[in-house]
Order: C-alpha cells, then sequence, then structure tokens
C-alpha cells in the first residue's frame, strides 16, 4: 500500500501532466492557424505523449494500492506573440515539470518508498531529453533570426521530429 503523502504527491503530477497535455493541445491549435504545420505536429505528438505520461502515474498509483484523482485544471495560454514565444514557454513549462518530477522523487525518498523512486527515474531521463529537445529547437530559431525562410526551414525540420516521435510513440508499450 501507496503511503498518502506519495499518494497525494502523485495526484497532483498527474494533474501537471494532463494539463501539459492540454497546453500542448492549445499551442498546436495556435501553430496550426498561423501556418506551422510541422510545429502543430510535434505540439500535437507532444500531447499525446503527455497524456501517455498522465496514465503511467494513473495505473502506478491505482496498481500500487492508492486512487488516481483527477483535479480540476486552469485553461491554458491560447495566444503567443511569434513562434519563438511559443517555445521560450514550451521550455519554461519542460522546466517546470522538471523541478515538479524532483519534488516528487524527494517525497519518495522521504518516506523511503523506494518503489517509487524507481519508477520516477524513468521521468527524470525524459525530462533531461524534453529540455534538451527544446533547447536545440530554440538554438536553431535564434540562429534564423527572424528570418521567415529560417523559420520555414525549422517548422519544417519539426515535422521531421514529429515523424520521428510517432514512430517512437508506436513501439510496443513496456
Amino acid at each position: 500500500m501507496i503511503k498518502k503523502t506519495v499518494e497525494k504527491a502523485i495526484v497532483h503530477q498527474i494533474k501537471n501532466e494532463e494539463h501539459s497535455s492540454r497546453l500542448y493541445l492549445a499551442m498546436a491549435s495556435w501553430c496550426q492557424v498561423k501556418g506551422y504545420p510541422g510545429a502543430a505536429a510535434f505540439l500535437y505528438k507532444q500531447t499525446d505523449e503527455e497524456r501517455m505520461h498522465m496514465l503511467k502515474f494513473v495505473h502506478y498509483l491505482n496498481d500500487r494500492g492508492g486512487h488516481s484523482l483527477l483535479l480540476a485544471l486552469d485553461d491554458p495560454t491560447a495566444e503567443y506573440k511569434s513562434l519563438t514565444d511559443l517555445f521560450e514557454k514550451v521550455l519554461k513549462h519542460e522546466e517546470f515539470i522538471t523541478a515538479e518530477i524532483n519534488k516528487l522523487y524527494e517525497v519518495a525518498l522521504n518516506e523511503k518508498d523506494y518503489t517509487t523512486g524507481s519508477f520516477l527515474q524513468w521521468f527524470i531521463t525524459e525530462q533531461i531529453e524534453e529540455e534538451s529537445t527544446v533547447h536545440g529547437i530554440l538554438d536553431k530559431m535564434k540562429l534564423a533570426g527572424k528570418d521567415s525562410g529560417g523559420l520555414f526551414l525549422i517548422d519544417k525540420e519539426l515535422s521531421a521530429l514529429a515523424a520521428a516521435k510517432g514512430a517512437a510513440t508506436a513501439a510496443p508499450a513496456e
């Protein structure tokens, strides 16, 4: 049976992951209507990935004798100044999620719940990858500057990243 403090922290992380999914969905929609189909495809894949993360937490908590609850969510932001502004907000959000995962890990260790600590290792590694990917996207945007041709090429690259993510998520579950 999972300790109540760990259960409460996981329920909070379920909310964070669900909000992430909705945030990226709103961002994908913005990209789609602003003419960035590659960025939209990338963010639609992110939406699915965040939902998968949420479900991993739901199943884990329920399997450990806890009860996964869904909490109320704030509305996601739906307007951005530019594609660069949007991805700067993606990075800020991923850094927030990293901090939240680290807090959850700390709760697990303080409660001597090493099983949950082990479960969280996958998410810790995932966050390193997520932040690195967004840093790379922002670096390319800075190199392109305000050049619309550069942004076009970055959008095409984001489409390729989305396709690669689709192939990775199509692999059998662990």
